[in-house]
């Protein structure tokens, strides 16, 4: 009888120590790192017109994105917003692969970070390896503890600088001091921190290679002419190691020496040389510490690079490369993309800002009061919108004699709401029994503009 076997559903995680790559990618990455940081952190203290700059104010529901002020009823602009990100990321895909993963992709982002923390502290890829095998000890114990310390530095002020888009920063800052914070703020600074720390410090390719869905699906979006990192077999097979009492062309040897360096810098830990596989995400830094190799034995760059399946298989030039690209799915993507931010932009340009709401008293459809006067009671919701106080008039128009009871102007500050109590009433007789439709008008005095109407319906009793 021979003994069970036992299968494990999952493989344990092997630890990834990757190089450090330099060249022209790794160097292209940094400056997306920087951009994407001083975007991110910088922000939020950006000042316009006497308020935060960019500011997602859940509390008073009002969304501030530099001159334009979006409430709860302009969700379709964000709406619209996240769509022409989803059309942008399936464009850049379908013409360069996963790039947006390899250069700005917040994981990727600040699992470099942290990655450049750990170098500096522990030390290169070998005295990384070196540290961790070693038993426990001082030195060992300090440089870890300051790492994670770091890493800790970095992700609180990621968690803080994440909810001072929903809460004014400058407010959160002053409350740091005092750890005055309110329950929510607790809760997503701490959680978004770990979410920084645990992603980028402990996750790392795991996020990549497990948990973001993007890599699965984007066979979905790749072509055989879509930009991938690529390694040219015909020209580096059959690998060996280089010596120098060898010919290569007497050995029939190709240009890659086997050195694996592409390997040990791949921040996922594949070989790119068994082709496209779907935990590369495409950061060009196999690209970088190939190139380096191929100087120093003196062979043409290019061994890998980025390519496509066609222009591998047929050995197309650059030009050619760039001629495909323009096909029926990249030119779908961008029409689609185009047609939607244009139509996005002329909405906000041409919206006006000012909004009107008309709710009836239910509580009283209708009634007769003095002289037999027929009088409906409503509440006007007036939204300004825009960034400067207004007094606007309202007038009424539908049925004969209709005319407002209470005062018809009314001041609303800027980006607030007031409701504006109304009355209406008509003559004896005037208007149909039952429902009667009238429209109600707001127009700002100080520019005639800013006017909106409504319609609503006025009751007669039967």
């Amino acid at each position: 009888m021979t003994a069970p076997q036992v299968i494990k559903m999952y493989a344990a995680r092997e630890e990834i120590y990757p190089r450090e790559a330099k060249g022209r990618y790794a160097n292209l990455r940094w400056l997306c790192v920087w951009l994407t940081q001083l975007a991110f952190y910088g922000l939020p203290w950006l000042n316009w017109n006497g308020r935060q700059a960019l500011l997602f104010d859940l509390g008073t529901r009002k969304f501030y994105i530099f001159g334009v002020v979006l409430w709860p009823q302009d969700f379709i602009y964000l709406a619209a917003l996240l769509i022409i990100c989803a059309y942008l990321l399936f464009l850049v895909t379908a013409i360069a692969g996963r790039v947006w993963c390899g250069f700005s992709c917040p994981q990727t982002v600040y699992t470099e970070i942290f990655m450049w923390i750990e170098r500096k502290i522990e030390g290169p890829r070998s005295a990384r390896m070196a540290l961790d095998k070693q038993g426990p000890s001082l030195s060992k114990t300090a440089k870890k503890t300051a790492k994670h310390a770091a890493w800790g530095a970095v992700a609180l002020w990621t968690g803080f600088t994440f909810v001072g888009y929903f809460t004014p920063i400058k407010v959160l800052a002053a409350a740091v001091t005092t750890l005055n914070f309110g329950p929510w703020e607790w809760f997503w600074v701490l959680f978004y921190s770990m979410a920084t720390y645990g992603n980028a410090g402990w996750l790392r390719e795991q996020v990549c290679k497990y948990m973001c869905p993007y890599a699965r699906f984007q066979s979905a979006m790749f072509d055989q002419d879509t930009l991938i990192i690529t390694y040219d077999a015909k020209r580096g097979e059959p690998r060996g190691a280089l010596s120098k009492k060898v010919d290569p062309a007497a050995a029939k040897l190709g240009d890659c020496i086997d050195c694996t360096l592409c390997v040990q810098v791949c921040p996922t830990g594949i070989d790119i040389r068994n082709g496209l596989q779907y935990e590369c995400i495409g950061c060009a830094a196999c690209i970088d510490a190939c190139n380096t190799v191929m100087d120093k034995i003196d062979r043409p760059r290019g061994l890998i690079r980025y390519s496509t399946d066609h222009a591998l298989a047929n050995n197309f030039t650059t030009k050619q490369i760039r001629k495909r690209a323009m096909r029926p799915r990249v030119l779908i993507y961008t029409t689609i993309l185009a047609l939607i931010s244009c139509t996005v932009i002329g909405s906000l340009v041409l919206r006006t800002p000012l909004k009107l709401d008309v709710i009836r008293d239910r509580g009283a459809m209708g009634r007769e009061v003095e002289d037999g006067m027929i009088e409906n009671v409503y509440r006007l919701q007036i939204m300004n919108t825009s960034e400067r106080p207004h007094r606007y008039k309202v007038k009424v128009s539908g049925i004969p004699t209709l005319a407002l009871v209470t005062p018809d102007e009314v001041s609303v500050a800027a980006t607030e709401t007031y409701a504006l109590p109304v009355r209406l009433r008509v003559a004896h007789g005037a208007g149909a029994k039952g429902s009667n439709k009238i429209e109600i008008e707001l127009t700002a005095l100080d520019d005639a503009s800013l006017h909106v109407r409504e319609k609503a319906v006025f009751f007669v009793p039967r």
